[in-house]
């Protein structure tokens, strides 16, 4: 027994246990809005930000210890307050920054909650679909993937796509499956006045929000959403076909991708991104981005995949040849890995 080994392994094990019990106080502290409440208010003490959060200041002072520990906020023992330093207030209290990482406590804080039934699902091979989660779940991944989209969508993964900020600029139809909450299609309708989009979600509460930050962006005139499965036709054909995180979720991406290919409009292009994973497991082997992207697909990935009848099962770890691979059994001629990032794959597949 090397003992060196067991000690390590052992308090490997204890550090993440303690990331996931901070992980619930910092979706606490999201959730209750004491980050934004401490952003940029300088030196406060637990009474002054309970008075601003309309909080018990008992809760706020023992919640703050916690914080203070944890060296999220700056403890001053002189003066008995906690500060929440500029840059940590980017992180935890501003989701418009590509630092935002709040919105991950929320995800953990539903995905926690469906634990028994995936617990169930292992005994029985059955799915637990999308919709079956907490609320928490679909407001949190709207979240975690915004600030993503936002720097990465426009500037950097439509560019890398033969032709398509071209088609975009003078006017294109574009379909956006799997649309969520609407931050891909509103982004692109931003950028590209001339063209007209349209996302569709199985989620009904999705779409709701969707159509709201659409009329909040000034763009639903532009961008409808509405919903429909990858298997519902959508009417006429497309110049850019999206799959933004998307395709591996279906129960049967290979129906989906060849339901695409009969739809491009001539010259059209379909976009698929996916999260960042290798063809070969032990290429990713303490990769911390691909240990965060395989939970979530035990968690919430596969579990849909499979409560549709999943034919592959692909989870979110396939890889960029299982996908090429796909794509290219759905008909598309020529097909290609445009783009690959430390959080994503950005691949290109064309008639």
């Amino acid at each position: 027994m090397d003992t060196k080994k067991l000690e390590d392994f052992a308090m490997k094990i204890t550090l993440e246990a303690l990331g996931s019990s901070l992980t619930l106080q910092t979706h606490l502290g999201d959730r209750l809005g004491l980050f934004r409440a401490m952003a940029g208010a300088g030196p406060l003490t637990s009474a002054g930000l309970a008075a601003r959060t309309g909080l018990s200041e008992r809760y706020v002072r023992e919640w703050l210890r916690v914080q203070a520990v944890a060296e999220h906020v700056d403890y001053d023992p002189a003066e008995g307050t906690y500060r929440l330093p500029d840059e940590h207030a980017l992180v935890l209290a501003d989701d418009t920054t590509i630092a935002a990482r709040a919105s991950a406590s929320q995800i953990q804080a539903a995905s926690w909650k469906a634990a028994d039934h995936l617990a169930e699902a292992f005994r029985t091979g059955e799915g637990f679909a999308w919709h079956r989660h907490d609320d928490n779940l679909f407001d949190g991944v709207s979240r975690f993937f915004a600030p993503l989209y936002r720097y990465s969508l426009v500037d950097h993964w439509l560019p890398a796509l033969d032709g398509v900020t071209e088609r975009l600029t003078a006017g294109a139809r574009v379909l956006d499956v799997g649309c969520g909450m609407g931050t891909s299609s509103i982004l692109m309708a931003e950028a590209y006045p001339n063209s007209r989009f349209e996302g569709v979600d199985t989620h009904e509460p999705s779409i709701e929000a969707a159509r709201l930050a659409a009329k909040d962006a000034g763009v639903d005139a532009r961008v409808h959403f509405h919903v429909a499965d990858s298997g519902e036709e959508q009417y006429g054909t497309w110049d850019l076909i999206c799959f933004f995180d998307a395709l591996h979720d279906m129960g049967d991406p290979l129906a989906a991708a060849r339901r695409a290919r009969a739809a491009l409009a001539e010259g059209g292009t379909v976009l698929v991104v996916e999260p960042f994973a290798a063809d070969r497991l032990e290429d990713t082997v303490g990769n911390p981005i691909a240990a965060t992207y395989a939970a979530a697909s035990v968690m919430l990935c596969l579990p849909h995949g499979l409560s549709e009848g999943a034919k592959l099962g692909l989870g979110n770890q396939s890889g960029p040849s299982r996908i090429e691979a796909l794509l290219r059994e759905a008909g598309f001629g020529r097909v290609r890995t445009a783009l690959t990032t430390d959080f994503n794959l950005v691949i290109e597949a064309r008639a």
